[in-house]
Order: C-alpha cells, then sequence, then structure tokens
C-alpha cells in the first residue's frame, strides 16, 4: 500500500465538530448531526465530505493512548464563508504535503490500515509527521455498510531532518 505524495492547497470548509477520544468514539453521532443539516451549506464545492482530526500537539502519536482526546470533524467544501449555516462552523484546512493511502474496506477495519501507515511506512519513509490535520475524504466509493469501500486517508508529512540538524 504505497501512498502518493501530495501537495494540497488550502480549503475552506463548514461542518461540525466534537471532542472525542478511541476510548469514547463520538463519530457517528456527529455524523448524524451533521448530515440533516449538510444541505443548508451553499456554495459547496464537490460531492465528497472530509472527516477531519485534529490532534492537540504532536505527542498524541508518540505517548498514544486511546483515552487521549482530540477534534474530530465532519465537513464540506464551500468557496465561500458568506452563508455559514446556525450550528455549523467554519474551518480552513491548512495545506500542505501529505502522504495519501487509499483505505478499503469497512470502517471497522481501519486499524489495520493506521497500523501499517504508523508502524511501517512512515518510519521506513523519508517522512516524518507534521502537526496539522489529519483527514479522510469520503467520495463517491464510500459507502458505510460495503466491504468495498474506498476511502483516502490524508496524513500530514514533512522530510526527516537529518541527524545533528
Amino acid at each position: 500500500m504505497e501512498p502518493r505524495i501530495e501537495t494540497l492547497a488550502s480549503k475552506k470548509l463548514i461542518g461540525k465538530s466534537q471532542r472525542m477520544s478511541l476510548v469514547n468514539n463520538k463519530t457517528s453521532v456527529l455524523w448524524k448531526r451533521f448530515m440533516p443539516q449538510r444541505n443548508k451549506i451553499q456554495d459547496r464545492i464537490g460531492e465528497a465530505y472530509f472527516s477531519i482530526q485534529i490532534y492537540d500537539d504532536a505527542s498524541y502519536f508518540q505517548d498514544f493512548n486511546p483515552a487521549a482526546e482530540f477534534t474530530k470533524c465532519a465537513m464540506v467544501e464551500t468557496d465561500s464563508f458568506l452563508n455559514i449555516p446556525e450550528g455549523m462552523e467554519r474551518r480552513v484546512l491548512e495545506g500542505g504535503l501529505y502522504a495519501v493511502f487509499i483505505h478499503k474496506g469497512l470502517a471497522k477495519d481501519f486499524p489495520k490500515t493506521a497500523q501499517y501507515i504508523f508502524s511501517q511506512w512512515l518510519p521506513g519513509s523519508i517522512y516524518s509527521l507534521d502537526n496539522r490535520e489529519h483527514f479522510e475524504v469520503l467520495g463517491p466509493k464510500y459507502n458505510t455498510i460495503d466491504e468495498n469501500s474506498e476511502e483516502e486517508v490524508w496524513i500530514p508529512i514533512k522530510l526527516k531532518q537529518p541527524h545533528g540538524s
């Protein structure tokens, strides 16, 4: 599972967010709050959904603790922040260098993909993790109940610093 390396331009997103942890996972609650209101978002770009994880700092991955909280967002891309529906928020996805993986299968199988990315691919690559948003793009091949579902997994990266720098 080799990723493509991509430089992403910043994006304007609108949606909802919620604090959670892996132990107290509220992903389905977040999406159930967002989906009924998604059509109120004007000036939407494309049909994809963005599932974003915002970690407080880089230590989340160094001292992994499944009870550590992070912010998760359910969002869509827009070209304007002029009309934000009540109860929703705006976010600018910074952009930058990303490794983009394709996760195939159900959400319950995602830990295998994450395990590969963080314990095999990243340590063996010329990149290290950058402290920016992680996100998944849920496009036309994404289906929550289909074993053939596909989603793009965007991991923020930067070139590793040479030793002694």
